[in-house]
C-alpha cells in the first residue's frame, strides 16, 4: 500500500456539548459549523450541519465519529464520515481541553475516512479508502487525508 495526499481539511466547530457519562465513557457532541478543504483533485467547503459524536473514555482517549457534507469547488455534494482516536499524555490532553494551542506531534490523532456521492465526477471517492492525521485547534480540527493506493 502507498499513501497519496487527498486533501487538507479544516473543520470549524461549535463549543462542546457534554451529554454525560455512559457505560462507554463521557458522551459529547460537537457541532460542525463550516470549514474548507483543498487537495490536488478537489477542493471546496464544509457545510454546516454535521457533528462529531465523541466518547471520551476513562483513560482519556477520545473515540471520534463524524458525519458531514462537503460542497466541491464545482458544485458536487459529498458525504464524509470519519472514525478515529485521539489520545496522549494527560497533561497534553488537559491543555487541549482548555483550548490551548498544542503541537499535534505531542499526541496521537488518526482518522479513517469514507466518502459517498452520486455525482459522476466524484464516483471514484465511493471506491476510495482514506486515512488521516490531524490536530485539534481551539475552534476547529485540521487534518490531512491520504488515499490508500
Amino acid at each position: 500500500m502507498n499513501l497519496e495526499h487527498l486533501a487538507t481539511f479544516t473543520v470549524k466547530l461549535d463549543p462542546i456539548l457534554e451529554l454525560g457519562g455512559t457505560h462507554w465513557g463521557r458522551r459529547r457532541v460537537i457541532n460542525i459549523v463550516g470549514g474548507s478543504f483543498e487537495g490536488p483533485r478537489f477542493s471546496g467547503v464544509v457545510l454546516p450541519g454535521g457533528a462529531d459524536w465523541q466518547v471520551v473514555h476513562a483513560d482519556g482517549m477520545a473515540s471520534v465519529d463524524t458525519r458531514y457534507t462537503l460542497r466541491t469547488h464545482d458544485g458536487a455534494h459529498l458525504y464524509l464520515s470519519t472514525s478515529g482516536v485521539r489520545h496522549g499524555p494527560a497533561e497534553v490532553m488537559a491543555r487541549l481541553a482548555l483550548g490551548e494551542p498544542v503541537d499535534p506531534s505531542e499526541y496521537y490523532f488518526r482518522l479513517f475516512c469514507r466518502f459517498e456521492t452520486g455525482d459522476e465526477r466524484y464516483l471514484w471517492l465511493n471506491r476510495t479508502l482514506a486515512v488521516g492525521t490531524g490536530g485539534r485547534l481551539p475552534d476547529a480540527v485540521r487534518y490531512d487525508a491520504y488515499t490508500l493506493t
